[in-house]
């Protein structure tokens, strides 16, 4: 009984890492923006939203399990009613196409930046890869990630030491700025929080096969915010070595590669391809679950993925920038919603 326990919080663990380190993280862009610019003190800022991912991690599932929701309808209908909550569901629906299909540009876009290969090709492959996950619902996406998230880990993890160790932890950002658009460091680290915890909720509404006690809630969350906060605090420790060179660019980590050497560049953009697959199979997931019971579930699938094509074609970086901070305000405020009323 112990092991199955085991396994179903590790599950639940890599499931919110996988969900959480898409793109901006594994990039090192959102990193810069959240606590690089402020030098030395955005360290205490990821030490904080590391307390608040597996604060927030655990408590959420705990309220999952206690609740026994078992989908984001259900969830929103449970705190707005019936009549509120299907019509937010429904923009919630729109969102999770979107987010989708910002990470089908993004694999475009590497494949096309970094491997040299045609930005159609990535697109099929992302996919091609979703559609075949998505057939297996969650057993699919539980496997993905406990297969995928351990070399996200390494790969970050191990990219932080060599290049930390190489320079001899020489920061070229220590002073930093106090004040941002964002705020201080405080407030980023809340931002941070906001901006990831639409998909968060949507995500961790939909795992209470796995959730089974609150064992598993409690540890399934915890450390998956621990892993967050570990892996956030190796990607700022190399973003502040070499800021001065990278803090305007789009891929921070590719370029701070390169002093590893191009063949770890290629092998470290396919760590940031694998980033953006779990995050659009955590988009996609949240609307596959709705029609998992449904006779057409396999043609509302085809149909999803398909459709994320046209909207990949507007590029990675202009959707990003349009619609993270718009879902970023909405999961905010329902996190809020949940934690003082469910």
């Amino acid at each position: 009984m112990k092991k199955i326990i085991n396994r179903k919080w590790m599950k639940v663990a890599s499931i919110y890492v996988g969900t959480v380190i898409g793109a901006g993280f594994a990039s090192g862009r959102e990193i810069i923006e959240f606590f690089g610019v402020y030098g030395i003190k955005g360290i205490f800022g990821v030490i904080i939203s590391g307390i608040l991912f597996s604060l927030i991690g655990g408590l959420l599932l705990l309220k999952i399990f206690n609740n026994k929701i078992s989908g984001f309808q259900e969830l929103i209908c449970k705190l707005f009613g019936k009549k509120f909550g299907l019509i937010l569901d429904n923009i919630m629906t729109i969102f999770l196409y979107t987010g989708f299909s910002v990470m089908v540009a993004g694999s475009g876009a590497i494949f096309e930046e970094e491997l040299g290969l045609s930005f159609n090709l990535g697109i099929i492959v992302m996919i091609v890869l979703s559609f075949i996950v998505f057939l297996f619902s969650l057993e699919g996406l539980s496997f993905i990630n406990s297969l995928l998230v351990p070399l996200l880990i390494i790969g970050i993890i191990f990219t932080s030491i060599y290049l930390n160790i190489k320079e001899g932890y020489d920061l070229s950002n220590i002073n930093g700025v106090n004040l941002t658009l964002k705020g201080n460091f405080l407030s980023s680290s809340l931002l941070y929080l906001g901006s990831n915890s639409l998909i968060i909720i949507i995500v961790f509404s939909s795992l209470l096969s796995l959730v089974d006690s609150k064992k598993t809630a409690i540890l399934g969350g915890v450390s998956g915010g621990i892993i967050l906060f570990i892996l956030g605090l190796s990607i700022l420790s190399s973003m502040l070595v070499y800021y001065d060179e990278v803090a305007t660019m789009d891929i921070p980590m590719l370029r701070i590669c390169n002093y590893i050497g191009s063949g770890y560049r290629k092998f470290y953009s396919i760590i940031l391809w694998a980033a953006m697959f779990t995050t659009a199979l955590a988009n996609g997931f949240g609307i596959i679950n709705k029609v998992s019971k449904s006779k057409y579930k396999n043609l509302i699938i085809t149909l999803f993925c398909l459709l994320s094509i046209p909207l990949a074609k507007f590029g990675f970086s202009n959707l990003v920038a349009t619609l993270y901070p718009i879902s970023g305000v909405i999961g905010f405020v329902l996190l809020i919603f949940i934690l003082v009323i469910l």
